[in-house]
């Protein structure tokens, strides 16, 4: 139940309880004139003061409108109020009914300050009445008096302590319901911003899955169409100036055959799928048929070694180290001018290996120049390769000394 609907009977019973109170102490008054003694001039003083809290009660709902909670004009009233039921209780013992409004009125009309004596007012009226009326007749009745005004300034006590602490129990689950709703209000924000954040980071996820697909995808189409052309630009210019048409005819095939091998691969990577080497044989056999090609082609003796167990590879590692393999090979062919280059791929327990060595003419790692529209990917792109399947690529190499490029991946074996 929430704080105002608590507040509603009460509401109710501040603006009609004095009136039926009032009602209620007219008829037993009259009832019991006879009974308690109701001489004439108590009955001239009730016809009196009963007008006249009439006349109180609406003057004290148009002030409540106007000015609502405690005021020197609703102290007034009460005063006023106690005077005419204690003197109507004088009158006839019954009028206590309209005299007990002052018990639940104190608290709305009076300060605080002035609660207290209020209700004391109003338990001296309600001893007088419950001793038989006024005033006292005798030592005993007085004694009595006394002791029944001590009870109710006692209940009287307790119940404006426990109103209090209801009163003070209210405002503290009222302000924890104001700071719950400040809480949730926060935390509702916070929930929007996470919203916002979470989708703003999905926005952020997918360009990143575009850029790093689109790097893949130039990659392997650097890979495959960009070094198939290279190698068939290689065998047409030897087919220029060859010194026989026997000579010319052996380099032209290989061209063709390049150009069969380039579209295959560039209709695999357009479909996302392995190598064509590594269509039929594994790794080790595609990595041995490629050095093999790629010596014949350039005429470098070239030698491939695989130590370690052999392990069956998932698809992506193989891929990966094919790819950066068939890079080296092409960059050796391109700028090392090597007469002997030899590939070799480790496997040691959760790494493989892959190391390329020439005797060529070297390069200063640290001098390599940025990459531009019309250059490869080259070691960047090697170095891409490998760290997108939590790899490491390095490179060492010095002018006249050739090159060893080494790239260690971990070993994922194949789960079909």
């Amino acid at each position: 139940m929430t704080n105002t609907a608590r507040q509603q009977p009460r509401v109710s019973f501040n603006r009609w309880g004095p009136w039926a109170l009032l009602g209620v102490s007219v008829v037993a008054a009259a009832m019991s004139a006879r009974a308690t003694g109701m001489d004439r001039t108590g009955a001239v003083v009730s016809v009196v003061l009963v007008p006249a809290a009439v006349v109180l009660q609406g003057c004290w709902a148009w002030v409540r409108r106007r000015q609502p909670g405690p005021s020197r004009t609703g102290v007034c009233l009460y005063a006023l109020r106690w005077a005419i039921g204690f003197v109507l209780t004088w009158a006839n013992p019954f009028f206590a009914f309209y005299a007990v409004t002052g018990y639940y009125t104190a608290g709305l009309d009076l300060p605080r300050r002035l609660v207290l004596p209020g209700l004391f007012l109003t338990a001296v009226t309600m001893s007088g009445s419950e001793i038989g009326g006024w005033p006292p007749h005798g030592l005993v009745l007085w004694l009595g008096f006394f002791l029944v005004l001590a009870v109710n300034m006692g209940m009287v006590s307790v119940f404006t302590r426990y109103a209090q602490q209801e009163q003070e129990h209210a405002v503290v689950q009222a302000d924890t319901i104001g700071e719950l709703e400040r809480t949730n209000a926060a935390l509702q924000r916070a929930l929007d911003e996470n919203a916002a954040l979470h989708a703003q980071l999905l926005v952020q996820a997918r360009e990143a899955g575009v850029a790093d697909e689109r790097r893949r995808l130039a990659a392997e189409i650097h890979d495959t169409i960009a070094q198939g052309l290279t190698g068939i630009i290689a065998q047409l210019q030897v087919v220029a100036g060859a010194p026989d048409l026997t000579t010319a005819r052996t380099h032209l095939e290989r061209a063709a055959a390049l150009a069969r091998h380039s579209l295959g691969e560039a209709r695999r990577s357009v479909h996302n799928l392995a190598p064509v080497e590594l269509a039929a044989a594994g790794l080790p056999d595609a990595l041995r048929k490629t050095v093999a090609e790629w010596g014949e082609r350039t005429g470098v003796r070239a030698e491939f070694t695989v130590t370690g167990t052999v392990e069956t590879l998932h698809e992506e590692v193989s891929a990966t180290l094919l790819r950066i393999a068939q890079e080296a090979l092409s960059n050796a062919a391109r700028h090392a001018r090597a007469s002997r280059l030899g590939l070799t791929l480790s496997f040691m327990g959760d790494e493989v290996s892959l190391d390329i060595r020439d005797d060529g003419t070297g390069f200063d790692p640290a001098a390599v120049p940025v990459r531009t529209r019309a250059g490869g990917f080259g070691l960047d792109g090697m170095r891409a390769r490998a760290e997108r399947i939590a790899g490491t690529l390095t490179v060492e190499s010095e002018p006249g000394h050739g090159t060893a490029v080494s790239a260690r991946v971990p070993l994922v074996r194949d789960d079909q």
